[in-house]
């Protein structure tokens, strides 16, 4: 039997130019097809422009069990130019243990940033790995190192990743130009790291196969070959699989791990599979699946998080770049949260209550978020009330096909990349999509979204003991018809209930069921006789007066609310 290999998928991750394709190299014994820089248009740059795979193999380490075995690692080289972001999007969603890579000599820049929001997001493990060590003075040397671990390690202090692994290293003495026969520094130290920080990530070949593929190219008289890794489930040699973005199902003929020929494939591994008959050019990246396990939808309801470094706020109709599986395009959110008196309820993880009410939010609920007026208030009442979870509705500018439950992250791409801000906005878990192209009619109705509408305006005079005429609550030109029925609140404590329009300048009728109060048709009598005094006509008499008015108008209060997606607008009261 042959000995088993544990794959464990490595991220190179960091800012451009520190050195990332150099260490996969220094690393690895196997180049994959995508491995290093094989782009032409990536050469010429210097820049890894798409995700590079390779391997490096070792003996299995004690932690992961006896017996004879190897481990296997699969370096994803991710680029690092900023443009590029999408990619390691992409590529940090297929990894079990990151590798943060850091020029030595400039230390944290703005993609390791980014690069570590995401490892944060999508990542369990990571080992930082300061690059170019050669670069500093030999008498230097230490010293520097030690005050540059030192800063990662206060970088690191309130992240998941607190207290990994630092390790120095020069995985290309001399820089690019430097011949092959100078030897790399620390290389050995590394992977001695790595090997004491794999672990048996949790791989599952039940459920449906979906593979993200990330290269596809043709050899002659076999077929064409897409090189991936297994995102879920299992394939084997004779399944049919499906490129769900194509509508096209095809047969696996071969295929190979890494140059060896298998006949199976799991969860976790990296695979390249041979089919027959179909154009590479058609499908550069994307995910070949199961048949009919995937959607296409055209937007979506997520569960959400902020991301801490972004600086701003997250407003609702706004359009963001949303990555979902290994697609990102652009889409607009609104953002909603539990109602109010549900903000402390646990909520069940990724499930989504089509049976409850929710809150409309102008933006994403944060502490800075909340207005500073409110602040103050709620400052001397004690913190800010935030909700346990909060959602969003996405709608996407084109279609995206993906798995349910798939990662999503949301980014300002277009920023300025020369400004030093984090891009990534928001990351959450897609817990609904909608298939049908008129989700807006056919889906959008059954989600309770509410907005909480306040309306204030003046009884302007006392009718009888039972009856008062209302005024600036709507405008002259409302129907007044469709507010009949409602209950307002007067300032002075009676609840009354519209009864009608009155005239044609917007007043209206209330009906007061337990009749006035003696003090409130005391007060209400007092102000129309000031009023009447003022004298017809007199306008100016009349706002002096009412300025040296010291009685307050009694105010109507109508609280309601209305359901964003309601076709009929129809006005709740509870």
């Amino acid at each position: 039997m042959a000995a088993r290999v544990l794959n464990v998928n490595v991220g190179v991750l960091g800012h451009i130019d520190s050195g990332k394709t150099a260490l996969a190299r220094a690393l690895s014994t196997t180049g994959s097809t995508a491995a290093f820089d094989r782009a032409p248009q990536s050469r010429a740059r210097g820049i890894t422009l798409d995700l590079g795979f390779s391997c490096l193999r070792t003996a299995l380490p004690p932690q992961l069990g006896p017996g004879p075995g190897e481990l296997q690692f699969t370096l994803v080289d991710c680029p690092g130019h900023a443009s590029l972001i999408r990619t390691i999007i992409g590529g940090a969603q297929i990894i079990d243990l990151m590798m943060l890579v850091i020029d030595v000599t400039k230390g944290m820049q703005t993609q390791s940033a980014e690069c570590l929001v995401i490892g944060q997001i999508a990542c369990q493990k990571m080992v930082v790995v300061l690059n170019k060590i050669d670069l500093l003075p030999e008498g230097k040397r230490q010293s520097a190192i030690e005050k540059m671990t030192k800063k990662m390690q206060k970088t690191l202090e309130n992240t998941k990743f607190s207290g990994c692994p630092i390790v120095a290293v020069a995985a290309k003495p001399g820089g690019p130009e430097a011949p092959e026969s100078e030897n790399p520094l620390g290389v050995s130290e590394l992977i001695e790291v790595l090997r004491s920080q794999a672990y048996l990530p949790s791989r599952d070949p039940s459920g449906h196969f979906l593979m993200a593929v990330d290269h596809c190219f043709s050899i002659k008289g076999q077929g064409t070959v897409m090189t991936g890794t297994i995102l879920s489930g299992s394939v084997s040699l004779g399944d049919n699989v499906e490129i769900p973005a194509l509508k096209v199902t095809k047969k696996v003929k071969s295929m190979q791990m890494f140059h060896t020929p298998v006949t199976y494939a799991m969860q976790g591994d990296r695979v390249g599979v041979c089919v027959t008959q179909f154009d590479p050019k058609l499908l550069e990246r994307g995910l070949i699946c199961t048949p009919d396990s995937l959607h296409t939808i055209h937007a979506a309801i997520i569960s959400l998080k902020k991301i801490q470094y972004f600086r701003g706020a997250l407003q609702t109709k706004a359009k963001f770049h949303i990555t979902v599986g290994h697609e990102t395009v652009m889409g607009r959110v609104m953002f909603f949260s539990p109602a109010p008196a549900d903000f402390n309820e646990e909520i069940q993880e990724n499930v989504f209550d089509f049976e409850k009410d929710y809150l409309y939010q102008e933006e994403y609920l944060s502490k800075d978020s909340v207005s500073s007026e409110e602040n103050k208030e709620n400052d001397q009442a004690g913190e800010v009330q935030l909700p346990k979870q909060q959602w969003a509705l996405l709608e996407f500018e084109k279609p995206v096909t993906c798995p349910k439950l798939c990662l999503v992250i949301g980014s300002k791409l277009d920023t300025d990349i020369h400004t030093n801000t984090c891009r990534l906005a928001f990351h959450g878990v897609l817990l609904q999509g909608m298939e049908d192209k008129n989700y807006t009619e056919t889906f959008l109705p059954k989600l309770k979204v509410y907005k909480q509408k306040h309306k204030e305006g003046q009884v302007e005079r006392v009718m009888d003991d039972y009856s008062v005429i209302g005024r600036s609550l709507f405008k002259k030109e409302t129907n007044i018809q469709i507010f009949v029925g409602l209950k307002v609140k007067l300032s002075t404590g009676e609840d009354g209930i519209i009864d009608g329009g009155f005239g044609q300048s917007g007043k209206f009728k209330i009906r007061i069921p337990d009749g006035l109060k003696p003090d409130t048709k005391m007060l209400l009598t007092a102000a129309s006789k000031k009023k009447s005094k003022g004298g017809k006509g007199d306008v100016t008499k009349e706002d002096e007066s009412s300025k040296n008015d010291s009685t307050q108008p009694v105010t109507i209060s109508l609280i309601f609310k209305r359901y964003v997606f309601d076709t009929q607008k129809k006005m709740i009261q509870s």
